[in-house]
């Protein structure tokens, strides 16, 4: 797995706010901008489902470093900025979620789970096949 997977896709884990959102249908789903280890992506996540779905979380590509955006180029991602990276993660456990995760930087999906520290710091995990090829990376809250 390349280095630009780890800096741009860190995982599942760029992410969630400071505490919860409100409203009754997304009480469980945290919000906010995350940045991955190295500064290079900053990902804002917030609820991205409707009706029955509304506890889902995605998280969009809102700001990404000049070297970021060149590998995720090299992996045949034109456009970082504006990239869903995360869709559909769903609370399994509380500060508990799983999803997909997109990666630029190979053009590829991966299953990934993102698990909330505290309120500064997310843990994202995910593997490219089964339990093989699996990273995991600390993201932080971006104030």
């Amino acid at each position: 797995m390349s280095k630009g997977f780890m800096r741009t896709a860190g995982i599942a884990a760029a992410l969630i706010g400071t505490g919860l959102t409100a409203g009754a249908a997304e009480a469980r789903v945290p919000a906010g901008t995350w940045a991955n280890p190295s500064n290079t992506v900053q990902v804002r996540f917030a609820p991205c489902g409707r009706g029955r779905d509304a506890q889902l979380m995605c998280g969009t590509v809102i700001w990404a470093s000049e070297q970021a955006k060149a590998d995720a180029a090299r992996g045949g991602s034109p456009r970082l900025v504006g990239t869903q990276l995360f869709s559909d993660f769903e609370e399994e456990e509380p500060g508990r979620w799983s999803g997909t995760v997109y990666v630029p930087d190979i053009g590829r999906e991966v299953q990934g789970t993102i698990t909330q520290v505290d309120a500064r710091t997310l843990v994202g995990e995910g593997c490219l096949l089964g339990r093989l090829g699996c990273r995991e990376q600390r993201w932080h809250r971006v104030k």
